[in-house]
């Protein structure tokens, strides 16, 4: 199987001939990704972005913060300017780019439908927006959508093979906002999302960190095929498990407790652990690595047992 081969047969069950490949050099990596330029969900360390909020870094993880958002009273949404993901200067870099990644899998990011909004309007004013403001909320997640509406169809045409954004919905022991909330908000954003993603032939990834097994259940059922996951035991595998051959985990050894804490044995162990309760042999489980070690303390001791370790297992092995 081609790399491409391989990621496609785990997220659609068909048995692969072995685990795929999410790492660092020298460990190997099946995947390739692309992104409009400039994207409007860019995230600067520092500066202001395309929309104008403006980004801090303290300096030791790659990711920045917002500390002014733009969108202070909805009345500000009809003054800011708003990226047209129409435009044709956006795509240009990304002509031939399929030719260019070969036979890896290839990932389109897309536009966060809840990252972006907080920040815009800051994280407690959306929450407020729930119940004060519903219809303006509801507005820019429409706006939202429609960015990833027409970005689809440029991606499918460009033969992309996933549509990916990022949506950190969880603290440590539970959703931000109430379920219901999230479902009466945004569980219509994402279904329009996704089913457009799957009727042009893409498959449909979710980054989202936290608590979120509230949810789980509903982004399956909105067409949701690939879970990545940095941390599991603050949910329990157990309870993850559950979902066992009716999505696809990508996920790392925990990048919170294991990969900081644990031993290379331990760490070792989880690798097994993941294997055997979140995939199926069939398939169901992508391995991967966090991509900012520093930020989360991981030694390189630490990437060298994980990485080597997952290599050197296949789909369905069971936990020693």
């Amino acid at each position: 199987m081609t790399p491409r081969e391989v990621v496609r047969a785990t997220i659609e069950f068909r048995c692969p001939e072995r685990l795929a490949r999410s790492f660092p050099e020298p460990y190997g990596n099946d995947f390739a990704s692309c992104a409009m330029s400039p994207h409007p969900d860019a995230r600067p360390g520092r500066g202001v972005d395309e929309w104008g909020a403006v980004w801090e870094n303290i300096g030791v993880c790659r990711l920045g913060e917002v500390k002014d958002f733009p969108i202070k009273t909805w009345a500000d949404l009809e003054r800011i300017a708003i990226p047209d993901v129409t435009e044709e200067r956006r795509w240009q870099g990304l002509a031939g780019i399929r030719e260019r990644v070969g036979e890896r899998y290839l990932i389109a990011i897309g536009v966060s439908l809840y990252e972006r909004v907080h920040f815009l309007r800051g994280l407690e004013n959306t929450w407020m927006d729930l119940y004060t403001d519903p219809a303006a909320l509801r507005r820019l997640l429409g706006i939202l959508v429609d960015m990833n509406l027409h970005a689809i169809e440029r991606y499918a045409r460009l033969g992309c093979d996933g549509f990916m954004f990022c949506d950190d919905w969880g603290l440590q022991d539970r959703l931000m906002i109430s379920p219901a909330s999230w479902r009466e908000f945004w569980l219509p954003a994402y279904s329009r999302v996704y089913g457009a993603a799957r009727e042009a032939g893409l498959h449909t990834l979710l980054h989202s960190c936290g608590y979120i097994l509230d949810i789980i259940p509903d982004l399956i059922g909105a067409g949701l095929d690939v879970i990545q996951l940095d941390q599991q035991e603050n949910m329990g595998l157990k309870n993850l498990a559950a979902f066992a051959g009716n999505i696809t985990f990508w996920c790392p050894v925990d990048i919170q407790t294991v990969m900081c804490r644990g031993t290379t044995e331990q760490i070792r162990a989880w690798c097994h652990r993941l294997i055997a309760e979140l995939g199926t042999p069939s398939g169901g489980f992508l391995p991967k690595w966090y991509s900012d070690p520093v930020g989360a303390g991981h030694s390189p001791a630490a990437i060298e047992a994980m990485c080597t370790e997952f290599l050197s297992l296949k789909p369905g092995d069971p936990a020693p």
